[in-house]
This record gives C-alpha cells, structure tokens and sequence, in this order.
C-alpha cells in the first residue's frame, strides 16, 4: 500500500470513526439548516471545514503552533453546541441560508481548532516520515472524503423526512439542532479541563 493510501485510509477512517464521532456531530450541526437542494454551498462548507483542519493540522504537525490538548478536547464539543444552538435561534425566514451566512465562519474557525484535536496522534505517526507533505495532503483528502459521505447519508435521511414524510424544515433543523447541543453539552462536561 502506497503512503498516500494509508494517510488517505487514515483521514477517512478518522471522520468516520464512531467512537470519535465529535467530527460526525460537528458536520451534523452544520448541515442542519440545509436540504438537499443545497448540497453545492454544504460542500462549500464541508471543504471550508477541511482548509480550516488542514492549517492546524500542519502548523502543528511542524511544531508553528501548540495548544494543551485538555483545553482543545474541551473546545471541540463547544464548537459543535455553539454551532448547534446557533442553529436553534434562527427564525423561519432565515432557515433557508443565505449565500453567506456564519455556518461558513464556523466551517473554518471550528475546523483550525479540531485540527489541533487530531494533530498529536498525526505528529507521532509522522514522526518517521521525511516530508509531511504528501501524508497531510493524502490524509486531508481521506477527511474531506469521509465528510462527504456523512454529508451524503445525512442529506438522504433529511430528504426522506422533510419531503416524503412532510416534516416542516424547522421542525427538523430543531430536532437535529436540539439533538446535537444535547450531546455537546454533555461532551463539555466530561473534557472540562478545570
């Protein structure tokens, strides 16, 4: 196997991995509001997520930047509540997303701080490695992957519920929102750093 398909398989399995599914609740949180019909300006947002990932994850890898991993493990679940609730407080009219509204700030501000959430593991695997560059790109590229198939899969069962089953927009973007924020909160509790 080739180092670009095992950094590629690693990115991947990572977003997918649902015993760490804080990256899963995260790319939720964001496409709550959208529906299949918007699936250009979520995978505008997903990548804006993976561009914000892939700085930490290479300041980091090359030891620009460090941050305590207890604070990091602790600011992960505050980005998928403050994403979720934001979510919660949007009216009927703006259900429907603008061309730019803050789900984009979030995609990459939240992503530069899950970047960091990821980078210790990566930096003891590239430990070995002469050249970051082609393990950061390959495992970014597994990332955005593995996103998309969230994405995708999410997208389907929103479908299936607003437009088979006639759930109103807003009662789904509520449930899911609520659902997340839920989870979130319970996820600050158990990284608290203090």
């Amino acid at each position: 196997m080739s180092q670009f398909s095992i950094y590629f398989e690693l990115g991947r399995e990572h977003i997918l991995d649902l015993y760490g599914y804080d990256h899963i609740l995260f790319v939720v949180a964001l496409c709550a509001i959208y529906i299949i019909q918007d699936w250009k300006k979520v995978l505008i947002l997903i990548t804006a997520f993976t561009i914000g990932h892939s700085i930490t994850l290479a300041l980091s890898t090359l030891e620009i930047v460090s941050f305590r991993s207890d604070i990091i493990e602790f600011l992960i679940p505050c980005t998928i509540f403050i994403t979720a609730f934001v979510n919660l407080l949007r009216k009927q009219s703006a259900i429907t997303p603008a061309k730019f509204n803050t789900n984009y700030f979030f995609a990459l501000f939240f992503g530069l701080i899950h970047g960091l959430g990821f980078s210790n593991y990566l930096k003891s695997i590239l430990g070995r490695e002469d050249s970051i560059v082609t393990p950061l790109l390959s495992f970014n590229l597994g990332l955005e992957l593995g996103q998309i198939i969230i994405l995708a899969f999410f997208m389907v069962i929103s479908f299936v519920f607003v437009n088979i089953f006639n759930v109103a927009r807003r009662d789904w973007n509520l449930i899911i929102s609520s659902a997340v924020a839920g989870i979130a909160i319970t996820m600050m509790l158990e990284t608290k750093f203090w």
